[in-house]
């Protein structure tokens, strides 16, 4: 049986203050070029499921205050996080 996912991730994020208060859901279809997202963001609390087309590198915006939510490649990501904890 093979899989009908191309793409899904669950991830924590942070506010502007660096604090882990929001989570992200995104899921793709294999024959679909649409997200499927399901966010609490970090800013405010806002909670929405909503799709929008998929694209690397993705990201939604807040519709209750407009705070950007980026989805990195997870392999960045994780440089980034080495990086800052190095320093």
């Amino acid at each position: 049986m093979k899989s009908k996912i191309r793409y899904i991730t669950t991830r924590d994020l942070k506010n502007s203050k660096g604090e882990v208060t929001g989570k992200i859901r995104v899921l793709v279809l294999k024959d679909s070029d649409e997200a499927m997202v399901s966010y609490t963001c970090p800013e405010c609390g806002y909670t929405e499921k909503t799709t929008k087309k998929w694209k690397r590198p993705f990201s939604v915006r807040c519709s209750n205050c407009g705070y950007l939510i980026r989805v990195p490649r997870l392999k960045n990501e994780i440089k980034k996080e080495l990086k800052t904890n190095n320093k």
